[in-house]
């Protein structure tokens, strides 16, 4: 009898078929508007280093210095001695930063939308989130136990027929993606919050790709839209995207953070983040304050892809993030568009499903502080060329 492992060959095959399947580039360089894959170097349109901080020098130093302070790793998960001073004082500083009471650091992003949902919510219970949501946002309300429900897409006559259905409830979470990961587009989070109070349910949102760059001073979608955390409740922040280092943080009232220590088993029971790169976070926090012209020049690089590329004949997705999809459909034209660029030096990744719902594969753009006009100037005229 064939065991069962050996029989994964044939999903895997299927998934090649499919032209689903996913292979991963080994990267030869540090993060950049350039980096170099197996000797050559390619323009980099793939990255979530939106303000350039990956390889900022002063972010680099910090590090290195915190490693030769604290050691390379924590040693222990936070309740037992992993919880050291770079973590709190970055904890301090990110409530600080985001104006809440308090703040939790996370391993990861995926670990604290897992640790959020299924901390605070069980069965009887419901979350309610948009159809585009992160994957770990649904695996969260999966874990959770609670009655699960989708909207449509920024659909929000969808969203209150769901939140009829959850009378009987007792705790309601209403979850969303600040700027959605694939779309580029944003939550209507006012809106949201006004419903939210009308149907007695907390809304929290994943503002992994709008905090760093969105608002007055970066602090994200939170400060963009005005929502104290009366009014958003539960605020989830990635810290390897814009800030350019490793790890997560929730932010909220006292109740919320010291429920999430007592129940969060994604936080609890694992090693906690090094110490260097709490440090490192820091550093790049001091670098959003004092060098607004890093969020200025993305935002111009934005409205200027947007403009280039109105020329096309071709439409991108509407979106005024750093984000900018164009859908082709078909997975096959969309690894062949992605093989194409890259011949010619610029790597765009092909999305698919299920990253994106079925026909809806694209190639998804991201910009960063680090482009210049001239780079941008570089993939238009290619896809010009290819007379796309």
């Amino acid at each position: 009898m064939t065991h069962w492992i050996n029989n994964l060959a044939t999903s895997l095959a299927k998934r090649e078929g499919d032209n689903l399947y996913r292979v991963r580039s080994t990267v030869d360089s540090p993060q950049g508007a350039i980096i170099n894959i197996e000797g050559r170097d390619y323009l980099n349109f793939s990255s979530n280093d939106y303000l350039g901080l990956a390889n900022h020098p002063d972010v680099v130093s910090s590090f290195q210095d915190a490693v030769k302070e604290y050691g390379a790793g924590a040693g222990a998960s936070h309740l037992v001695v992993g919880h050291q001073q770079p973590h709190h004082d970055l904890e301090k500083a990110l409530a600080e930063f985001t104006g809440r009471d308090r703040a939790l650091v996370f391993s990861s992003g995926y670990m604290a939308n897992l640790g959020i949902l299924s901390g605070l919510l069980s069965k009887g219970d419901a979350v309610i989130q948009d159809k585009l949501n992160h994957a770990s946002l649904i695996d969260g309300a999966q874990l959770s136990g609670a009655d699960f429900l989708r909207f449509r897409h920024n659909d929000l006559d969808h969203l209150r027929v769901q939140l009829d259905k959850t009378t009987d409830c007792r705790r309601k979470i209403l979850a969303v993606d600040g700027v959605f990961s694939m779309d580029g587009d944003m939550s209507p989070l006012n809106q949201l919050s006004s419903i939210c109070n009308d149907y007695d349910a907390a809304l929290m949102v994943d503002d992994a790709h709008g905090f760093g760059w969105l608002g007055e001073s970066g602090a994200g979608v939170s400060e963009y839209y005005h929502l104290d955390q009366d009014n958003l409740r539960i605020l989830m922040v990635t810290l390897g995207k814009a800030i350019g280092v490793a790890g997560a943080f929730v932010a909220g009232s006292e109740a919320l953070i010291e429920s999430l220590i007592q129940f969060s088993r994604s936080y609890i029971y694992t090693t906690a983040l090094p110490p260097a790169c709490a440090v490192a976070v820091q550093q790049s926090l001091k670098i959003i304050r004092y060098e607004p012209q890093r969020r200025v020049h993305l935002k111009a690089l934005i409205d200027y892809f947007k403009k280039k590329t109105a020329r096309l004949n071709v439409q991108f997705l509407p979106s005024s993030s750093a984000i900018q999809a164009l859908v082709v459909g078909d997975n096959r034209d969309a690894l062949a568009l992605s093989e194409k660029l890259m011949e010619q030096g610029i790597i765009v990744s092909a999305i698919r499903p299920p990253t994106v719902p079925l026909g809806s594969a694209r190639l998804r753009f991201t910009l960063s502080a680090a482009h210049t006009f001239q780079q941008l100037d570089q993939l238009v005229q290619t896809l010009e060329d290819f007379q796309i």
